[in-house]
C-alpha cells in the first residue's frame, strides 16, 4: 500500500487526515501470509507420517505379522487414491488446480504408501525375483499416471527419479552393482541419454501445449543429469569401458561446451536466471578442470602461480558476469 499517495491526496484536500491515519495504521499492521509455511508443515507431516509408520512396523514386525502390515498399507493407499478419484477436477492438458487444500497431500501419502507396499512385497516375498528393473518399472508407470492425471508436480519428480533408477538398473550389469563399481561408462552414457530425453520431453510438452507447467521440472532434472554425466566423463578421461584416463577427455569437454552454449541460449530466451546460473556453474567447473589438468601437466612453479591467478580472476569474472546478466534479465 502506497502511503505517500494518500498523503498527497490529503494535501490536495481530497481525503481527510483521519482517513490518511487509518490507512497508515492498516499499512503498518498488514497481514502476513503463512501460505508456504503451512504447505511446508503439511508436506513434512506426510513424510513424518509415512516414516513413523515404517518405524512402527519395523519395531513390531514379530507381533503384527506380514499379512496384517501389507493389508494396513494397502488400505491406506487405496483410501488415499479413492479420495483423490472422488475429489479430483476433470482432466485437462492445462494446469488443473487442486479441488481443496488437502488433496495434494492425500495424493502424496497414497503414492508413498504405494511405494512402501511394492517395496515390502519385494523384500519379504520376492515377488519380482531378480528382475529388479520390473520392481521399479511398475511403480514408475503408476507415479507417471498419477502425476498427469491428478496434475501433481511432486509426484512427477518422484516418477522421473524412478525412471532414472529403472533405466540405470536396466542398462547396468548386476556385477557392477554387486561390486559397487560405478566407474563404468554405461552409467555415464545412461545419464547422457536420460538428460537428453528429459529435456526433449520438456521441449515437446511446451511446444504441443501438453502440461506446459511440467516443462520446468523435466528441464531441471534433465539439465542437471546431463551436465553431471558430462563432467563425470570429462573427469574420467577415457571413452572405453575400462574408464582409464587418456587424452580423449577433450571430446567430453567439447560436448560439455556445446551443451553449455545451448542451455545458456535457452535460458536467455526463457529469461530464467536459475537455469543460466546452474549452466554457468557447470561450464565453469568443466573449464576449470581442463585448465588445472593442463597446468598439472606443465609441472612447474610458474604453472602453480598461474593456477592461483586463474581461480582469482575467473572467480571475480564469473561473479561480474552473473550480476550483469541478472540485470539484463530484469530489464527484459
Amino acid at each position: 500500500m502506497d502511503i505517500h499517495l494518500f498523503e498527497k491526496l490529503q494535501n490536495e484536500g481530497l481525503i481527510s487526515p483521519d482517513s490518511t491515519e487509518k490507512v497508515r495504521i492498516l499499512s503498518r499492521n498488514k497481514l502476513f501470509s503463512l501460505h508456504w509455511e503451512l504447505k511446508t508443515i503439511l508436506y513434512l507431516g506426510v513424510l513424518l507420517l509415512s516414516g513413523g509408520l515404517g518405524i512402527l512396523i519395523y519395531k513390531n514386525i514379530d507381533t503384527i505379522g506380514h499379512q496384517a502390515i501389507l493389508a494396513m498399507i494397502a488400505l491406506v493407499c487405496a483410501g488415499c487414491f479413492f479420495y483423490c478419484f472422488k475429489q479430483k477436477l476433470p482432466f485437462s492438458w492445462n494446469r488443473v488446480a487442486a479441488p481443496n487444500g488437502f488433496f495434494d497431500y492425500v495424493l502424496l501419502l497414497g503414492c508413498l504408501t504405494f511405494l512402501s507396499f511394492i517395496t515390502y512385497l519385494q523384500v519379504q516375498y520376492n515377488v519380482f525375483g531378480t528382475r529388479y528393473g520390473a520392481a521399479t518399472f511398475f511403480p514408475m508407470l503408476v507415479l507417471l499416471f498419477s502425476a498427469y492425471y491428478f496434475d501433481h508436480l511432486g509426484i512427477l519428480s518422484m516418477a522421473i527419479t524412478n525412471f532414472a533408477a529403472w533405466l540405470g538398473l536396466t542398462v547396468t550389469p548386476m556385477r557392477l552393482l554387486s561390486a559397487n563399481d560405478f566407474s563404468s561408462q554405461r552409467i555415464i552414457y545412461t545419464g547422457i541419454f536420460v538428460g537428453l530425453l528429459l529435456v526433449f520431453v520438456a521441449y515437446m510438452g511446451d511446444r504441443l501445449d501438453r502440461k506446459k507447467h511440467f516443462a520446468f521440472t523435466y528441464s531441471n532434472f534433465g539439465v542437471h543429469v546431463f551436465m553431471i554425466a558430462c563432467l563425470a566423463g570429462l573427469m574420467g578421461g577415457g571413452l572405453g569401458d575400462s574408464y582409464e584416463p587418456d587424452n580423449s577427455y577433450m571430446l567430453w569437454f567439447l560436448l560439455l561446451a556445446g551443451a553449455t552454449t545451448f542451455f545458456y541460449t535457452q535460458a536467455l530466451k526463457k529469461r530464467s536466471f536459475y537455469f543460466l546460473l546452474i549452466v554457468a556453474l557447470y561450464g565453469y567447473i568443466g573449464v576449470s578442470y581442463v585448465v588445472v589438468r593442463l597446468l598439472v601437466a606443465a609441472n612447474s612453479v610458474e604453472a602453480f602461480y598461474a593456477g592461483l591467478l586463474y581461480f582469482i580472476g575467473s572467480g571475480i569474472g564469473a561473479v561480474i558476469f552473473l550480476m550483469n546478466t541478472s540485470k539484463k534479465l530484469k530489464k527484459a
